[in-house]
């Protein structure tokens, strides 16, 4: 990890910061694959921000609607899943499920933009609707509050 001139966390390889209040930053060194359920891919690109609040009119991606609704999304968390990724490389695929999580494969480090929060996987599921109450996490709530995107 390094830090940048405003003090905020910088990985390489594949990461995704999680935004206070806002979307999941995806970044690589080399590009990484969205695709939606059907491996159709959507975009491949080294940066973008996916939304986590449900309420973009352009998912899978952000489009500052979370501002407009006042959306308030923590970018802490805790996780005992985390996984030594130290000697694995590769590229990073992102999965949109239909009217789901992310599905994220490959070697990842998640973490919270002030830093105190960080795992590192190789996969994991990530909340799109904004109702989990594992934040970044999914844990399912997307059946329940009936998540359409």
């Amino acid at each position: 990890m390094a830090n940048n001139s405003s003090n905020k966390p910088v990985y390489s390889g594949n990461s995704i910061m999680v935004r206070p209040d806002g979307p999941l930053i995806c970044k690589a060194d080399a590009d990484i694959t969205l695709q939606d359920a059907d491996a159709n891919i959507i975009l491949k690109d080294k940066e973008f921000a996916l939304c986590r609040c449900g309420l973009s009119g352009n998912k899978p991606f952000c489009d500052g609607s979370h501002k407009a609704e006042g959306v308030v999304a923590i970018q802490s968390f805790m996780d005992e899943r985390t996984e030594d990724i130290s000697d694995n490389t590769g590229d990073l695929t992102i999965t949109v499920k239909t009217n789901a999580m992310y599905s994220i494969q490959g070697p990842v480090t998640i973490f919270s933009r002030d830093g105190l929060s960080k795992t590192t996987r190789t996969k994991a599921a990530l909340c799109r609707c904004g109702h989990s109450e594992n934040k970044p996490f999914c844990d399912v709530k997307h059946k329940k509050c009936g998540f359409i995107a």
